[in-house]
């Protein structure tokens, strides 16, 4: 899951840098693994909380808003990125029949 709003980072944290505060990740079945993370971003105005190559990052907050969630290029470089229905998160796609992350959005 990915938070889109999160709590501010202590006044000694650089403006526009996040930072990763929780991970659990569920590896019992042996096909998938289910990570949750929570992360704290200290934003610059006109930003929000979003993920660039799948790490924390601030992005403009019109991509939050719309939540036209390939528009941040959250996936790495050799994924494709493709939306859930209902625009509830997306999907990176490696080629080639690899691997798939999908990410959900908790808002």
């Amino acid at each position: 899951d990915f938070p889109c709003a999160s709590p501010a980072l202590s006044s000694q944290a650089t403006a526009g840098t996040c930072e990763i505060v929780t991970l659990d990740q569920d590896r019992s079945q042996p096909w998938q693994t289910v990570a949750r993370q929570s992360v704290r971003c200290a934003c610059r105005k006109g930003q929000m909380a979003g993920t660039i190559r799948a790490r924390p990052a601030c992005v403009d907050e019109g991509v939050v808003r719309t939540q036209q969630w390939c528009e941040m290029s959250p996936c790495l470089k050799e994924e494709a990125c493709h939306l859930l229905d209902h625009q509830s998160g997306w999907i990176c796609r490696q080629g080639g029949g690899g691997g798939v992350k999908t990410t959900t959005v908790r808002p």
